[in-house]
């Protein structure tokens, strides 16, 4: 009985989680997403409790409680220009715990063994949830068992220790930019070359050894692989992270035999992957070159900018935008730090009821995760139908009068299309140059993130607008009633 209500509730579970995630792809229906993903979870871990195995209930309800309750204070402290460190110290936590769970199959196994070898026949009978499972296996399931175990702890490392230097270079405790040890790509090859035949050592042996240097391995490979990915890559990271963290979540499902986590962690790995890859298209970048960290990337020295950059005032761009007809409005991760969505939002109402053309540019990798701008600007409740993609309005910037960039760098640089030997060359950027004018806010004159300069803020038509975003459109609000 107690079987039978958990298959069930783990299909209903995973009926939600996929129909959370098709939902997550609006912005209508992205709220009603959340709340299938919420549900299905809370499903998910009842039928778990109560299910075959069950047991330890004291320590499983405190463990719960106390990660519920880390999980909302962070939750509730973590601003939005936080959440890629979020997600990706979410993602690290997942690689951890399928380190755990291999580590814990092993002695399992091991335990098995020695029943077995003893002839404990009582101690065997005793047994329950997954070592019973193991108990009834064959020496062939045991062999795939020990593979899966293998691959779980492998991707579960790599994930770990990837998703730390992620999380480290996103806060700005580690550089942005890319960094590799003497040797480069060599190492990681060997590394893996290395895993590849331990994997036969431990598949031929009961050595548990093998697994804790395969474990050491891939914590290093984790590390090496994202510290050489700069800092213009880290949205496909966090993404590609994603995807690996879903692939060692199906891992531990293969080894508990956890049909719902095998669903899952499919789901989250093949939703990741794909998302790597558009937006890997959408940066001109190699897939593969992105993964290996930085493998074939551009090489020689990247071109001079001459010029200077001309400042303006609040007036300046006050009196622009009065004599505009058509505006676009290029967001990008300065105005998350600034936390400046209601004051562009406001700026849009306010130009808008003057019956000027008011649009939103989005790059698919504009800030630091996938659909950022997206989600500030819905909060701040601009209307969905003039927030349009690069695709949608790259053609509009000749005939636009004024394009205003706000805390973006990468995604507006004309060098992905004029030095073939900058980190970004051949990248499809939004060509707000094209405009008559172009203001572009910005706290001071910096490369940015990234560390990549920026011949638009040199161009003739293009006026610097300093100071942090948020006071610079206070200041710009009170000049536009």
């Amino acid at each position: 009985m107690e079987f039978g209500f958990t298959t069930a509730a783990y299909v209903v579970a995973a009926v939600l989680f996929i129909l959370s995630l098709g939902g997550l792809s609006g912005q209508e229906s992205a709220k009603r997403a959340v709340w299938y993903g919420i549900v299905g979870m809370g499903l998910a871990v009842f039928a778990t409790l109560i299910g075959p195995g069950a047991g330890l209930w004291y320590l499983s309800i405190i463990l719960i409680a106390g990660g519920g309750v880390i999980g909302y204070f962070l939750a509730s402290k973590v601003e939005m220009t936080q959440m890629p460190e979020l997600v990706a110290g979410m993602h690290a936590l997942v690689g951890l715990a399928a380190v755990f769970v291999g580590v814990n199959a092993e002695l399992v196994m091991n335990n098995i063994a020695e029943l077995t070898a003893a002839g404990n026949t009582e101690g065997l009978d005793a047994l329950k949830g997954f070592a019973k499972k193991v108990a009834h296996k064959t020496p062939v399931e045991i062999g795939i068992l020990k593979v899966e175990v293998f691959l779980g702890v492998f991707i579960g490392a790599v994930t770990f220790t990837g998703s730390v230097v992620a999380y480290g270079k996103l806060a700005g405790k580690l550089t942005s930019s890319a960094t590799k040890l003497p040797g480069g790509h060599f190492l990681n090859a060997g590394a893996a070359a290395l895993s590849l035949i331990l994997l036969f050592v431990y598949m031929g042996t009961d050595g548990g050894w093998t697994l804790i240097l395969v474990t050491l391995l891939a914590f290093f490979i984790g590390y090496h692989l994202i510290m050489g990915i700069g800092g213009a890559d880290m949205p496909v990271v966090v993404s590609m992270l994603n995807s690996y963290s879903g692939w060692a979540a199906a891992a531990i499902g293969f080894s508990l035999g956890n049909d719902l986590l095998i669903v899952v962690g499919a789901l989250v790995g093949s939703s990741g992957a794909i998302l790597s890859y558009i937006m890997c298209k959408a940066m001109n970048r190699s897939f593969i070159s992105v993964i290996l960290g930085g493998f074939g990337g551009a090489t020689g020295p990247a071109m001079e900018v001459e010029g200077e950059q001309v400042a303006i005032d609040a007036d300046g761009v006050a009196q622009a935008l009065e004599d505009a007809d058509s505006i676009i409005i290029i967001p990008g991760y300065g105005m998350a730090v600034a936390q400046a969505q209601q004051n562009v939002a406001e700026l849009t109402r306010r130009l808008r009821a003057k019956g000027k053309e008011v649009r939103f540019a989005i790059h698919p990798v504009a800030g630091r995760l996938p659909g950022h701008m997206n989600v500030l600007l819905a909060e701040a409740k601009v209307p969905y139908d003039i927030v349009l993609e690069m695709d949608e309005i790259n053609d509009d910037f000749p005939e636009t009068d004024v394009s205003i960039v706000i805390g973006s760098n990468d995604i507006v640089n004309p060098a992905a299309q004029e030095d073939p030997n900058s980190p970004i060359a051949g990248m499809p950027v939004l060509e707000c140059w094209k405009s008559k004018q172009v203001f572009v806010s910005k706290r001071g004159q910096g490369t940015g993130y990234s560390g990549i300069e920026n011949p638009l803020f040199y161009k003739e038509n293009t006026r610097m607008f300093y100071g942090d975003a948020k006071k610079s459109l206070d200041d710009l609000l009170q000049r536009i009633s």
